[in-house]
């Protein structure tokens, strides 16, 4: 079996604070094939973003790796003096930002934005970088492209400056793009459509892409597996069917619980109570516990690790950091009386 595209092994995230440090990537472990695509979800402040920012060495000031392993094509590229790093990574990955009116320069056109990487890494003339800009901006739906190359952000649609974003994180021809929430605020035409360009991108070029999101409807749209993160670790993982239908963690539970179904009429909508855990303080048990509607008083005393659970979906393995796993069946099969209306 060949080796993924990208594989991280236990990598750590620090934030320093006056008072001490905020461990806000706790050991995470992930794997990305080639032509994959693969979500990455979870609330809020989960850790989600951080890791994809630590992948391409783009973390937010004080932000930094404490330790990790990072391989590409099963080479270990973590060991590399920092300018071949980037290089290396640069060269794999390309990455697509949350808000795309910040992401773009906007005193700068598109156009030339989208240019610039093949003029500057990829040594193409000027005519040459236009040329493979434009055909960037077809490949992503963007319509009459010539045109529309010397639009400033301002000028263009919520939709069309994420899809300039796409163009800009394909214009060095990564194998794999890190998408973080690329569709949040927009509306659900325009995000059907980004989704689309991103599925396309996977089927007809075999781009990988590893998604961010807290929306399972977003994951579920484009993914075929998911990593599940909950104050900073992967708390489950597995096929997208498998941890849809049969999920093997309380949190994962949780959020599709949390999903409104717009063919039930409810009384109130299902939240998940209480706050994550605070982070620059230290953990013990498992972190979802004071939330957990399972919770015994072993989750209290012990931080379980994510560990391979059941059957799997073909060669999707499975993995849950839960200490009650063995009673997963009987979490799906609760209903919640309580919140559903009569008819």
């Amino acid at each position: 079996m060949s080796a993924p595209l990208l594989e991280v092994r236990d990598l750590h995230v620090d934030i320093p604070l006056a008072h001490g440090r905020l461990h806000a990537v706790r050991g995470v472990s992930l794997s990305v094939g080639t032509g994959e695509a693969v979500g990455l979800v979870g609330e809020s402040g989960s850790g989600k973003s951080l890791t994809l920012r630590a992948l391409l060495g783009l973390l937010p000031r004080p932000a930094r790796i404490i330790s990790g392993t990072v391989l590409i094509d099963g080479e270990d590229v973590t060991g590399l003096p920092a300018k071949r790093l980037h290089r290396r990574l640069t060269d794999t990955m390309g990455m697509i930002f949350q808000d795309s009116l910040t992401a773009l320069n906007p005193v700068m056109r598109v156009g030339d934005q989208i240019a610039e990487a093949p003029l500057r890494k990829l040594g193409k003339s000027r005519s040459e970088a236009k040329s493979i800009a434009v055909d960037l901006m077809r490949q992503v739906g963007i319509a009459d492209p010539e045109r529309r190359y010397r639009l400033y952000p301002h000028e263009l649609s919520g939709g069309m400056r994420q899809r300039i974003c796409i163009a800009i994180a394909l214009s060095t021809k990564p194998r794999l793009i890190l998408a973080d929430e690329p569709t949040t605020a927009l509306d659900v035409t325009i995000q059907a459509q980004v989704l689309g360009v991103l599925r396309q991108l996977r089927q007809n070029d075999q781009v990988s892409i590893l998604l961010v999101s807290h929306d399972l409807a977003v994951v579920s749209q484009t993914c075929s597996r998911l990593y599940v993160m909950y104050a900073g670790k992967v708390v489950e993982s597995g096929a997208l069917l498998d941890l849809v239908s049969a999920p093997k963690h309380p949190y994962t539970f949780s959020l599709l619980r949390s999903v409104p179904d717009p063919d039930q009429r409810v009384a109130r909508l299902l939240t998940i109570e209480g706050q994550p855990p605070d982070l620059s303080h230290p953990i013990k048990g498992c972190s979802f516990a004071p939330r957990c509607p399972f919770v015994v008083d072993l989750c209290h005393q012990q931080e379980p690790p994510l560990v391979p659970v059941g059957s799997a979906s073909g060669t999707v393995a499975r993995g849950s950091a839960c200490c009650r796993v063995d009673t997963a069946e009987q979490w799906t099969s609760m209903v919640s009386e309580e919140v559903v209306g009569q008819p």
